[in-house]
């Protein structure tokens, strides 16, 4: 009788330490912010750049700094803290609601909306994502710097273009670095099918056994994918 007793009072006692500890765990697992941070709480359809964008800072910055292991996946609800930028925002977010597509935040100055030629190398799924929308649309990207494949989706905020989580056809697709099969420069490619479900047939170059050939990839919507249009 004596052990058993003793044995309860030990499980109780070590029950409540763990559950202490447990609870100290989810307390510091908990997203807070400083006081001179902004608060952004992420949407459906939000990249790190994109975020980064909207708050003239970088995504590496972002993520070094609310400690996200990888940039590509950032979830609906996540708190994201914007270091240095005065009072925190309460609750509100530049972003629409996740029903809608994301609405393009104004330029900071002025930008040429079409650009003029072809600049990318040939054979990079820049220089085809390029080449394969003026074919369809009459119009080249605009930006010509700091435009590797990642870059396009803050580059087209900048440039007034329309950046949606909802795929067109002749819509530019744009993987931001290790999403779904894109290396660490990330990946663009242009919509020339939107299969049912949401899922795209995108042409390509410099994907695959035969970069140098135009081939035809299956994507899906979702974190690291945007769609840009003119």
């Amino acid at each position: 009788m004596k052990c058993s007793v003793a044995a309860l009072l030990g499980l109780l006692f070590l029950g409540i330490t763990l559950g202490t500890h447990a609870g100290k765990a989810h307390a510091q697992s908990l997203t807070t912010c400083a006081s001179g941070d902004r608060v952004y709480t992420v949407v459906g359809g939000d990249t790190l750049g994109g975020i980064a964008y909207r708050y003239s800072t970088s995504w590496a910055n972002l993520a070094s700094y609310n400690h996200i292991a990888n940039p590509n996946l950032i979830y609906v609800n996540q708190v994201i803290c914007i270091p240095g930028q005065g009072s925190v925002n309460n609750g509100g977010h530049s972003s629409p609601p996740v029903s809608q597509p994301p609405v393009n935040p104004a330029p900071t100055k002025y930008y040429a909306p079409v650009g003029s030629g072809n600049v990318f190398p040939y054979g990079s799924c820049t220089w085809w994502a390029n080449q394969r929308y003026f074919q369809l649309h009459g119009v080249y990207v605009p930006w010509r710097t700091q435009s590797e494949a990642w870059q396009w989706t803050a580059r087209a905020y900048q440039f007034g273009w329309h950046v949606s989580n909802a795929p067109t056809v002749g819509s530019i697709i744009d993987l931001q670095p290790w999403v779904e099969g894109a290396y660490g420069g990330g990946h663009v490619a242009v919509v020339e099918r939107v299969l049912p479900g949401g899922r795209v047939i995108a042409s390509n170059m410099s994907w695959g056994a035969y970069p140098w050939q135009v081939t035809y990839v299956q994507f899906a919507p979702g974190p690291g994918v945007t769609f840009l249009s003119r």
